[in-house]
């Protein structure tokens, strides 16, 4: 998995694991801060979510043609200094009113401009160290590595944004609403180490960066046919545009999934489920499948028998930690589900790659655009698991009546969203990171940063349709609102099998 990989990736990959870390602690927290901090109804609140998070998916597209024309390296660096600024505004706790609106919405469109500099860039020098033919058949396990790194990041954040947020409110004395900006003011730390990982480990990476063309320079190699190029262009076009309802289901997840947990999840875990609430419970299962992987492909008996140490180290600490657990029992608030995703990314990468390893050698590895239409119908299979759970429930706008007149609220397992978590991330690994390796490689040369970009822009229409959960939430039954992104996925699925022919041509 690792192995024979160039050392600039897993430079690369760290220094966006900083980046992602802030951004995905901020976002964790966002969308119950704007309905608490501003009181803002959830369609409302819903519909600042998804703007900014299309803003940010959308100014790849403006990021990746800067870089084609000054340079993938310096369009990254700039553009974690705007974030930055972006991530301070948003630390500074000015309270509820309309200069605190402005503030917080002028440091949305710093985050992101900055981040559309900084992320698309980055991926396209990822790609790029494949350009070499030396690497070139590591393409696809290299972007499962780099979308892992990213997660690994992520998988602490919700733990780190409510303990951080918990720690302002009971050790400095600061209100519910102004704890929050101690979770913004993580970004700005971990933006400091990205841009430290970068400059530290940049000269593995520094001859695919790019920069401006001079009179007399190389220019960059393109061998492809007007047509060739306009084939290719076509298909990832159609890629795009079933992306677009992915992304409008998956990041439900901070929106219509987080209203969940927080109306509908019940609010403790006992006994050994508790477990499943602990990070660091979660980091131990990571560890455990790594070391399992590394024992049977390890090529030496010192590899195998470190592995198998660390493996069974892996079981007695959850031996124990599960003895410890029996009568335990924990609070759950609802960010904390937003851990569950990355847990799953990170492990289930090496599984991943093995199943498609274990294909390719017998010829039989589907290709990026089939992998995709699979996502697609996993993704509606995940929307269904909780569909079921949530049959029987009373509506948002019943339920939250009935705890206004002092009534229990009706509750579900926690399983349900753990489950559902469970089902999206394999629709994930199927879609984004492919996804991803497919426009690296089909990209026309010339175009690179462009089209890169223009993953991000359907990445960003995605986004802003995530708000088609804010304003369904309130009257309508819950199995109708997770209904509605299972057609989506499903009519997604079907267009892409129907163009399969076309998309597959376009990468011979």
């Amino acid at each position: 998995m690792f192995n024979n990989q160039p050392k600039g990736l897993f430079a690369l990959a760290l220094a966006n694991t900083g980046e992602r870390f802030g951004y995905y602690t901020m976002l964790a927290v966002f969308a119950l801060f704007l309905r608490e901090n501003f009181g803002l109804d959830a369609g409302v609140a819903g519909a600042i979510y998804s703007t900014f998070l299309g803003l940010v998916y959308f100014m790849p597209l403006i990021g990746g043609i800067m870089a084609d024309k000054f340079g993938f390296g310096k369009m990254v660096t700039i553009g974690i200094m705007i974030m930055f600024l972006g991530y301070l505004l948003l630390s500074f706790p000015l309270g509820g009113d309309t200069v605190a609106m402005v503030v917080m919405l002028g440091a949305l469109i710093f985050i992101s401009l900055g981040t559309g500099l900084f992320k698309g860039n980055l991926q396209v020098m990822v790609g790029n160290l494949y350009d070499d033919p030396k690497y070139a058949d590591k393409r696809d396990a290299a972007f499962s590595i780099f979308y892992m790194a990213i997660n690994i990041g992520a998988l602490f954040v919700p733990t780190a944004a409510v303990e951080i947020k918990e720690w302002a409110e009971t050790t400095l004395g600061y209100s519910s609403n102004d704890a929050y900006h101690f979770s913004f003011a993580v970004a700005c730390a971990s933006l400091v180490l990205s841009i430290a990982i970068y400059y530290i480990f940049r000269p593995t990476f520094r001859h695919v960066e790019g920069g401006v063309r001079k009179a007399g320079d190389t220019k960059v190699e393109d061998n492809l046919t007007p047509q060739e190029t306009k084939a290719r262009v076509v298909a990832l076009c159609l890629v795009f545009a079933v992306v677009i309802f992915f992304w409008m289901a998956f990041h439900q997840n901070g929106l219509a999934l987080t209203y969940f947990a927080n109306e509908f999840n019940v609010k403790s875990a006992e006994g050994p489920q508790s477990m499943l609430f602990d990070v660091w419970n979660l980091v131990a299962i990571i560890i455990g499948v790594y070391a399992a992987f590394s024992f049977f492909q390890s090529a030496t008996t010192k590899g195998k028998s470190i592995s198998g140490v660390i493996f069974a180290a892996v079981l007695a600490f959850l031996g124990y930690r599960y003895i410890g657990a029996e009568n335990a029992s924990i609070g759950i608030s609802a960010p904390i589900f937003q851990q569950f995703n990355p847990f799953y990314v990170v492990a289930l990468t090496p599984v991943s790659l093995a199943i498609f390893g274990s294909l390719a050698k017998k010829k039989k590895e589907p290709s990026a655009p089939r992998k995709i239409a699979y996502g697609m119908l996993v993704a509606a299979a995940g929307f269904a698991v909780i569909a079921i759970g949530s049959f029987g429930l009373p509506t948002p706008d019943a339920q939250a009546a009935a705890v206004a007149a002092g009534e229990e609220p009706v509750l579900v397992s926690s399983n349900w969203l753990i489950s559902t978590y469970l089902v999206l991330t394999f629709a994930e690994l199927l879609l984004s990171p492919m996804g991803i390796s497919f426009v690296s490689k089909v990209a026309p040369p010339k175009l690179k940063g462009m089209m890169m970009g223009g993953w991000f822009v359907s990445t960003a229409l995605g986004n802003m349709l995530v708000a088609v959960g804010g304003f369904l939430w309130g009257g309508l039954p819950l199995w109708l609102v997770w209904s509605v992104f299972i057609v989506l996925c499903l009519i997604s699925a079907l267009f892409k099998f129907a163009m399969m022919k076309r998309l597959e041509s376009a990468t011979k």
